[in-house]
């Protein structure tokens, strides 16, 4: 979610802080144009953030559930990732399907995805049909039907959705097996998706006792972005919700990450074109800085800000380091990039990705990588390279369709993972901040070997009994989201790179009716 999270603050940098891309001085301004936000409480708990959008008669209802794949323990990996697929089924009131036909009937868009922090549904609609997603809403937050008929049939799609996903994509293998050894007593080391062997023995059960737990208005913010008028909403949130009665919530405890005592290192060897390597650093998140754990190293309030610029300087573009001297300098990869995830519930990774090229091997591309950090914890950026830098993270956005799909996710986001949305107002006079003696402090702080898990994808050839069991998977219809924490940044070559990594499959493989819900920034590669 992370690069959802970044990209969005920008957009809304350049949206409601236009004086800042013209400022001469990069101190933090006095005074700051609010983000007019209205947040209202009911009385059962259920948090509304309200944001007032003229440009378009039109609206986004999003309705976020703090559980995602971080609040699963081992065992059933895959929980909140799958009762998603099955809340577009049946109600008390409603019968199965017709909650797509009434929003086609009023021309709505909608979808859901998974975080390994929440759990979101989401409607775009005509301002003067905003009622129908609350009734909608409403009524499957309070009165879902779990039918063993639907379950059985919509736990294979997840299972072929992570056929498809994951298992058939090399890179995403790589990925995820990455994380299992990257991190040891952290949530985050589980699929969104869930292991297959816990999708095997998952029941209905689970998901029955999983929906009781945790889908109730207290645990619950409900975001509405448009054309519409905040008291209108208030209202219509206490007609449709106010009813609901909250409930007990488990006590989540945050688990943190064991200390790392040494580099670790893993080989995966699955069927693809070429290799791949995907390193990352221990680091800490935003979260940390402002709600710090007992016990834990300190992190300054700006540190997150300046690892964020750091992956910028790696690679924020073709000017960037990686691509002026990995790709075409030394012309040691054919494609690199660098992300920070910053932006989620627990602490994450810094991740450096590369593809060698012709000619070079993994271990060659990763010197050359770690020659780029050690330059940076050698040398200070300069006054200039710093000033491009900042002024490409301000201005990125102003390239790219502002849509309030993007601002409400960010107040939902920021809200369920505990950072709170006023997040949005501080955003870039803390970027705009960033000294090169911070950087060059979180490089030294954090991007040590010790903390470091390097993964190889070894490539191996794809025998016919592979592909014999790729031509008989059947479709299936209904397919919704997924999504992991996004890094700040990655460049559109190593996209290409992991494009070209996917294994040929039977064009009969692919799901029927697939959706896009989140901006295609954040989903691409992880979306069901």
């Amino acid at each position: 979610m992370n690069r959802i999270i970044s990209r969005s603050l920008l957009l809304i940098a350049v949206l409601f802080f236009p004086w800042i891309a013209f400022a001469e001085k990069e101190k933090t301004p006095k005074t700051k144009a609010p983000i007019s936000v209205h947040e209202y409480q009911l009385d059962n708990g259920l948090k509304v953030l309200v944001k007032q959008d003229k440009r378009a008669p039109i609206a986004v209802l999003q309705l976020w559930y703090r559980v995602g794949t971080s609040y699963e323990h081992e065992g059933i990996t895959g929980l909140s990732h799958a009762l998603e697929h099955l809340m577009f089924k049946g109600t008390t009131t409603k019968a199965s399907g017709q909650f797509e036909v009434i929003l086609s009937e009023n021309g709505a868009r909608n979808n859901a995805f998974t975080s390994q922090d929440y759990t979101a549904y989401y409607e775009v609609l005509a301002k003067d049909r905003i009622e129908v997603a609350f009734e909608l809403e409403a009524d499957r937050m309070r009165n879902l039907i779990l039918d063993p008929k639907e379950f059985k049939k919509e736990i294979e799609v997840v299972k072929e959705e992570r056929r498809m996903r994951t298992d058939d994509r090399p890179t995403s293998a790589l990925r995820e097996q990455f994380n299992a050894v990257a991190f040891m007593n952290s949530p985050y080391r589980a699929p969104v998706i869930g292991w297959m062997v816990d999708l095997d023995t998952m029941t209905l059960d689970d998901l029955k006792d999983w929906y009781k737990k945790w889908y109730a208005p207290n645990n619950a913010t409900l975001v509405v972005v448009g054309d519409v008028d905040p008291e209108h909403i208030k209202a219509l949130s206490e007609k449709y919700f106010a009813q609901i009665p909250s409930r007990k919530l488990p006590v989540v405890k945050r688990r943190t990450e064991v200390e790392q005592f040494g580099e670790r290192y893993l080989q995966v060897k699955r069927p693809a074109k070429v290799p791949s390597l995907y390193m990352g650093f221990k680091t800490p998140s935003m979260i940390d800085a402002i709600k710090p754990v007992k016990g834990q190293q300190k992190v300054e309030k700006w540190e997150p800000y300046a690892l964020e610029v750091l992956a910028t300087i790696l690679d924020g573009g073709s000017s960037a380091r990686l691509a002026k001297h990995i790709i075409r300098g030394q012309e040691i990869a054919v494609g690199a990039g660098a992300g920070y995830y910053g932006y989620g519930r627990l602490s994450n990774l810094f991740v450096l990705t590369g593809t060698p090229a012709k000619g070079i091997t993994v271990m060659q591309l990763k010197a050359a990588l770690l020659q780029e950090i050690k330059a940076l914890k050698d040398q200070k950026v300069t006054a200039d390279e710093l000033k491009r830098v900042k002024a490409q993270v301000i201005a990125s956005e102003v390239y790219e369709r502002d849509s309030i799909e993007h601002i409400a996710t960010l107040l939902g986001s920021l809200e369920s993972t505990g950072i709170g949305y006023q997040l949005m107002d501080d955003y870039v006079p803390q970027i705009l901040a960033v000294t090169a003696e911070q950087i060059q402090s979180v490089a030294n702080k954090y991007l040590i070997n010790d903390h470091l898990t390097v993964a190889e994808l070894i490539p191996q050839t794809l025998n016919k009994e592979n592909k014999d069991k790729k031509k008989v998977i059947k479709k299936e219809p209904k397919i919704t989201m997924e999504t992991e924490q996004k890094p700040t940044t990655t460049t559109e070559t190593q996209a290409t790179i992991e494009k070209s990594q996917e294994v040929t499959k039977d064009t009969d493989t692919a799901p029927v009716n697939k959706k896009s819900a989140e901006p295609k920034n954040e989903i691409k590669g992880e979306t069901k």
